[in-house]
């Protein structure tokens, strides 16, 4: 009889509920980032911009990167639920990029930037226990 490993289902289980969870997410703060694109491009009255603030772009100009950065998240979101390994690590970059255009965005809209950097950092602390737990199970 050979001592074969097998796969401890608890952490199979922990990785599934934390692919599940980014993947949700990501797609939620994508969608949140592709209206708020939508609204800073039509021009709307929600956005207001400081009167000094080093990255100071045209309310138009963070419309267009919300919109694509939003929809590029939404999509790597659709993937990480559809369980794509490739998903993880481009999860991972996105919700980095997003977490830092948020920063740029804090002036305009500080509350609002504030809580998607929140939910940035779950979805990059979600995959990379994902991908830890993944490795080690392999």
């Amino acid at each position: 009889m050979t001592d074969t490993p097998k796969a401890d289902t608890g952490k199979v289980a922990w990785a599934t509920a934390g692919a599940v969870f980014a993947g949700g997410i990501m797609l939620t703060v994508g969608l949140f980032q592709l209206f708020e694109g939508i609204a800073a491009i039509a021009e709307d009255e929600l956005f207001v911009s400081g009167a000094d603030y080093t990255f100071a772009i045209d309310t138009a100009g963070w419309g267009w990167i919300h919109l694509i950065l939003g929809a590029l998240v939404a999509l790597v979101g659709v993937f990480v639920l559809m369980g794509r390994s490739w998903a993880f690590g481009a999860g991972i970059g996105l919700a980095i990029v997003s977490a830092l255009n948020q920063f740029f965005f804090l002036p305009y809209y500080p509350w609002w930037a504030l809580l998607i950097i929140a939910l940035d950092v779950f979805v990059i602390w979600s995959l990379a226990c994902v991908l830890a737990e993944v490795n080690t199970v392999a």
